[in-house]
């Protein structure tokens, strides 16, 4: 069974715990970089920076963290639960499903997370404890569990897409643009193709982003391409030059001197710092 109890995560598809019960040998597994994350905080303080803050009260959080994430989450000490799990744990035929959890869970690249209102975290805190329930039961039933992680992701979309779509329709069309762009960043930089999609000028894309998000499209655009490029500098064992031209530059010269631009450091730079950063801090985000 590859949904065990055990905190070996090259034999486990799925794992579940409460935050309270989280051993460091999950933390600090190599492995745990292959695993989608879902972190539930239960009456806590959200964990990062929020611009609002009136939002910054505690209240139940959950953060979605996709593989390959640049930096990991600290969770260290609070309350609440965490299913991770691979995506072999889903099922491929399903197109559409995959589409929107992909979307989910990258939607702001980093990391992803909701406020849970009462009604949410009251139908999700059901759906887990019958996920939760089996997956201690000796001698549990895979399919059972494949079943209901499909069930519990199935609603956290539904909560997802709904905070996005609910607000105005300039909100709708960031939510549209951001999945357009996760689709298509590798390959088209232009903002008059994302802005040609939605059926609006460029210009007035520009302004919706900026009034929402505070940046352009290019800019949010090259925040995904650099994004991308952190991930695959800790995650794979391909050379810079190799990134580069998967990114769709060029040469490296010029990979270099647009990360630099970016983020003011070099890929040599960041990626030095972030092998150190892993091995003195590897359970943070920052």
């Amino acid at each position: 069974m590859n949904a065990a109890t055990s905190t070996n995560l090259e034999q486990s598809l799925l794992y579940i715990r409460n935050l309270n019960n989280c051993p460091p040998s999950y933390l600090n597994d190599p492995g745990r970089k292959d695993f989608f994350e879902v972190v539930w905080l239960k009456n806590e303080d959200p964990l990062h920076n929020i611009s609002d803050p009136t939002f910054n009260i505690k209240g139940d959080w959950i953060y979605l963290i996709p593989p390959y994430r640049v930096h990991q989450l600290n969770k260290a000490g609070k309350n609440g639960e965490l299913i991770s799990f691979k995506r072999s744990m889903l099922e491929e035929e399903d197109k559409d499903f995959l589409l929107d959890l992909f979307r989910i869970f990258n939607v702001q690249g980093e990391f992803s997370c909701l406020r849970l209102d009462e009604a949410s975290s009251k139908e999700l805190g059901a759906i887990y404890q019958i996920m939760e329930n089996e997956y201690h039961r000796e001698g549990n039933h895979f399919i059972m569990l494949k079943a209901l992680l499909k069930v519990f992701l199935l609603k956290l979309i539904s909560v997802k897409e709904h905070e996005f779509t609910s607000h105005d329709v300039h909100q709708k069309r960031v939510y549209e643009f951001l999945m357009l762009l996760e689709s298509n960043f590798l390959t088209v930089t232009n903002i008059d193709f994302y802005a040609g999609k939605l059926g609006i000028s460029s210009k007035r894309l520009n302004q919706i982003l900026k009034e929402k998000l505070d940046k352009t499209g290019t800019q949010i655009i090259h925040d995904r391409i650099i994004l991308e490029a952190k991930r695959r500098m800790i995650h794979s064992d391909v050379t810079i030059k190799e990134i580069a031209y998967d990114l769709g530059f060029s040469d490296r010269p010029y990979f270099s001197r647009f990360f630099k631009k970016q983020t003011g450091e070099t890929p040599d730079e960041f990626q030095k710092k972030a092998k150190a950063h892993i091995e003195s801090k590897f359970n943070t985000l920052i």
